[in-house]
């Protein structure tokens, strides 16, 4: 099948009139246990910054972490295209930056999505592709968890292969991606073609500015992509199979196809955060799922250059960066190492031992085991506040350690939400 925008062979689903991609005024109130708390999220009133939420600077004998210095030119462009601010100005921002805030930020993975019974009803309607294909469907998507949890941040509804038919690749759904055919010769990667940035994912381009403009003033806009190897991964194994053996068979038979395979989907990331900086995300997350599948030294080799190469492009754009990495404990000192605003890790990472070595010079997000969440309310309101007892608050977003499941209980994100604003008092 065509991907074609996302293999979206209903453009008519756009105007359903059942859509309405209706502005959020905030800030956001719920009427269950979850209402944020009067001025819990505002960042400028005076009096909000704690002076025990503040961190310390890098020590000196340690390398500042690369980043352009100011908004950069893509937040520059968002703001004279009328985007609502920049990461500085919301909780998120300030987390990022480790400033003080008056509580800790909250997101979740996949926050938009299975789990939300409206999500559902507009699943038996319209198929994933058509969903994620459409900029106003996938923005009433991306609002959907607003009108029930006051969460801090959105998270542009779309898919890592989202770009990947701006390179000719016909994929689709099973219910992960399948590859057509699968890239497994240097012939193919050279056939491969560089297209121009505004033809990557213009339907998610679109989508984040519907969001943007609908998104009230102090909830940030996430963008996000998957890193080089791991789109690598689904292109040559052709779908998601268990530690990929053909992905690192290629790498072995081939490596000098790999390398090629892995610049040009740096390159087409790169221009593809970019654009999403310019169409007024506050930060962008960058998901390296298989990376783990790897010894340290092999990531050394084949991975490393080109994701640095790719943080390095995002960075110099003024785009904040958020580096997922999962399944991969023998790695997360290397990502600690990566240009990166904010390190996001699996449940299996210890989140306090990962602060105490890394926190002083980046962020952190993360980790609670998003199975505990359908254990119910309780164990997801115990599992917050022991997150929040260990790790200190400077710096640290609280998100899941990966997608929230399908069967979560809609009263454990409403516990998890509660625990975390009532740090602020």
């Amino acid at each position: 099948m065509r991907s074609g925008r996302n293999g979206c062979d209903r453009p008519e689903a756009a105007r359903d009139p059942s859509v309405f991609v209706a502005p959020l005024a905030g800030p956001i109130r719920l009427a269950g246990p979850v209402a944020v708390r009067q001025g819990a999220g505002r960042l400028n009133e005076p009096g909000n910054e704690d002076p025990a939420t503040r961190v310390s600077g890098a020590p000196e004998d340690e390398p500042p972490l690369r980043a352009a210095p100011g908004p950069g030119r893509a937040a520059g462009a968002a703001r004279a295209a009328g985007a609502a601010g920049t990461a500085g100005d919301t909780l998120l921002g300030r987390a990022i930056a480790r400033e003080p805030v008056p509580r800790r930020p909250l997101w979740i993975m996949r926050q938009a999505g299975r789990y939300l019974p409206e999500y559902r009803k507009l699943r038996e309607r319209y198929g994933f592709k058509e969903l994620a294909g459409e900029p106003e469907l996938a923005a009433e998507v991306t609002l959907q968890p607003f009108r029930r949890f006051p969460f801090d941040a959105a998270i542009v509804f779309a898919d890592i292969m989202s770009p990947i038919p701006a390179l000719g690749v016909d994929f689709d759904f099973d219910p992960g991606p399948v590859v057509a055919e699968p890239i497994r010769s240097a012939a193919a990667v050279a056939a491969l073609p560089e297209p121009d940035p505004g033809e990557v994912a213009p339907e998610v381009i679109a989508a984040l500015r519907h969001v943007r403009a609908a998104l009230p003033a102090g909830t940030a806009l996430l963008g996000f992509c998957g890193a080089p190897w791991t789109l690598a991964a689904y292109l040559v194994e052709g779908r998601g199979v268990k530690d990929f053996p053909t992905l690192r068979a290629f790498a072995a038979a081939e490596p000098a196809a790999l390398d090629d395979l892995l610049g040009r989907l740096s390159r087409l990331m790169a221009g593809y955060l970019v654009r999403q900086g310019e169409a007024g995300v506050d930060a962008v997350q960058v998901f390296d799922s298989w990376a783990g599948l790897l010894s340290r030294s092999d990531w050394e080799r084949l991975i490393r250059p080109h994701l640095e190469a790719m943080l390095d492009t995002v960075g110099a754009a003024g785009v904040k960066r958020i580096l997922f990495v999962q399944n991969a404990p023998h790695l997360v000192d290397a990502y600690a190492e990566l240009p990166a605003e904010v390190l996001a890790v699996d449940w299996r990472v210890d989140l306090a031992d990962l602060q105490r070595r890394h926190g002083r010079r980046r962020a952190i997000q993360g980790n609670i085991d998003p199975a505990v969440l359908t254990a119910g309310a309780d164990a997801a309101r115990a599992a917050a506040a022991e997150l929040l007892g260990r790790v200190e608050p400077a710096g640290h977003i609280v998100n899941l350690g990966h997608g929230i499941l399908p069967g979560t209980p809609i009263e454990s994100v409403e516990a998890l939400v509660d625990a975390v604003h009532r740090e602020s008092g």
